[in-house]
C-alpha cells in the first residue's frame, strides 16, 4: 500500500496549489459577475439589443467555463483522496492503475490552468486568427502547409474551440498555398501566439518518385481577433480594395461563384484577402478583421505604443529561422528550438497534441 500512501502525500501537496489557483482565477469575482449578467439577461428588453445580448451571453459562457473547470479539478482531487483511503483501508491495490491515470490527467490540467493565469497580455483572451503560407518548394511545401492547417484544426477540436475558415487558396497539385482560419474560444490567442513562426518538415516526400528525403518550410502567423471598437482603427484613406474572381478548386472552402476581396494597407504594405464567403461584402469584413489582427499582432510583438509606428517591412518572413522542426525520417521527433521541448510521438503531434509545446513556451516566458 506504499504507492497509495505516496499518492495521498502528492495530493496533500497539491491542495495548496488548488487554493492558489482559486485566487489567481479570481473565482469569487467571476461568480459575482455571473450573477449580475444573469440578472441583466432577465430584464425586459434585454434581447432587443442583439449585439449586446450576444456579448453578454459570450461573457457568461466564458465565466461559467472558468468556474466549472476549477470545480472539476476540486472534484477530481476529492475522488482521488477517496480512492486512496478506500485502497488503504481495504488493502486493495487493484485501483492503482486508475489512480495513476487520474493523477496524471489532474496534474496536467492543473498545470494548464496555472499557465492560463499567466495570460495577461492585452489580447491574450481574444480569439486567434491563424494564417498559413507554404514556403518555396512547390507541391511538397504546399502539402506541408495543409498538414499544419489540419494540425491546428485538430488542436482546436481537442479544446472545444470553434474554427471558422476565412480564406483558402488551393495548392497547384496538392495541399494549399495559403489559408486563414479563426479559432474562437477563451484565451485562444494567448495559447496560440507561441506558434507564430516558421515550421520545418523533414521527410521522404510522397511526391518524389525516387524516394528522396526533402526539407520543407511553412509559415504560421498568429494574430488576435480585434473588435470594431478597439484602438486598432482602419482609415478608409489608408486602404485600397480590389475585387476579383475566386480561384482554385477550393473544395467545400471556396465559393467559386462569389467575388473575392483583397485589401492593401497602404501605410504598411500589408495585404490580406478572402474568398470563402458568399458575397464580397462578407469577404470584405473578413479582410478587415484579418488586417486589424495583423496590425495588433505586430504592435504587441514589437511593443509599440502607437499603431502608426508599424512598418510593413516587419511582416517579411525569413525562411530558415524555424521555431520548430518535425522530423519523420530517419527518426521521428518534433523539437521546439526555443524551449528545447521534444515529443517523439509525431503522429500525436500532427493530430493536435501541442499542449506540451505551448506550455513549455509559456513557462519559459513566465520565467524571464
Amino acid at each position: 500500500m506504499l504507492e497509495f500512501e505516496e499518492y495521498r502525500a502528492k495530493l496533500n501537496s497539491a491542495k495548496p496549489t488548488l487554493d492558489v489557483l482559486r485566487e489567481a482565477l479570481k473565482l469569487e469575482a467571476a461568480q459575482k459577475e455571473i450573477e449580475e449578467l444573469e440578472a441583466a439577461s432577465e430584464r425586459d428588453g434585454f434581447w432587443n439589443d442583439v449585439e449586446n445580448s450576444q456579448r453578454v451571453q459570450k461573457r457568461l459562457k466564458t465565466l461559467k467555463s472558468k468556474v466549472e473547470n476549477y470545480e472539476k479539478l476540486c472534484s477530481a482531487w476529492d475522488d482521488m483522496q477517496v480512492m486512496c483511503e478506500m485502497a488503504i483501508e481495504e488493502n486493495d491495490d487493484s485501483m492503482l492503475p486508475e489512480l495513476q491515470s487520474e493523477f496524471k490527467d489532474f496534474s496536467e490540467k492543473v498545470e494548464a490552468t496555472r499557465l492560463s493565469t499567466l495570460l495577461t497580455g492585452e489580447y491574450d483572451a481574444n480569439n486567434a486568427i491563424l494564417t498559413f503560407h507554404a514556403g518555396a518548394g512547390g507541391t511538397e511545401a504546399q502539402d506541408w502547409a495543409s498538414m499544419l492547417y489540419r494540425m491546428y484544426n485538430m488542436w482546436a477540436d481537442r479544446h472545444g474551440y470553434k474554427v471558422k475558415v476565412m480564406d483558402y487558396l488551393d495548392g497547384d497539385e496538392a495541399g494549399l498555398k495559403s489559408a486563414t482560419i479563426m479559432i474562437e474560444g477563451e484565451n485562444a490567442y494567448g495559447f496560440l501566439k507561441s506558434e507564430h513562426g516558421i515550421h520545418r518538415l523533414v521527410r521522404v516526400s510522397p511526391f518524389d518518385a525516387a524516394g528522396r528525403r526533402h526539407t520543407s518550410f511553412a509559415a504560421v502567423e498568429v494574430m488576435p481577433e480585434i473588435s470594431d471598437d478597439n484602438e486598432i482603427e482602419l482609415r478608409d484613406d489608408d486602404i485600397e480594395m480590389q475585387v476579383y474572381r475566386s480561384s482554385g478548386a477550393g473544395g467545400q472552402k471556396v465559393n467559386k461563384t462569389s467575388s473575392a476581396v483583397r485589401l492593401i494597407h497602404k501605410p504598411t504594405g500589408i495585404v490580406v484577402s478572402s474568398q470563402v464567403e458568399r458575397s464580397h461584402f462578407q469577404n470584405l469584413e473578413n479582410c478587415k478583421n484579418m488586417l486589424r489582427a495583423r496590425l495588433a499582432e505586430i504592435k504587441e510583438r514589437e511593443h509599440l505604443e502607437k499603431i502608426s509606428d508599424i512598418k510593413g517591412v516587419q511582416m517579411k518572413i525569413e525562411w530558415g529561422s524555424q521555431i520548430r522542426s518535425y522530423v519523420f525520417m530517419p527518426y521521428q521527433l518534433v523539437k521546439d528550438h526555443r524551449t528545447e521541448y521534444e515529443n517523439g510521438n509525431i503522429q500525436n503531434v500532427m493530430d493536435g497534441d501541442l499542449d506540451g509545446f505551448i506550455n513549455a513556451f509559456l513557462s519559459m516566458r513566465a520565467a524571464t
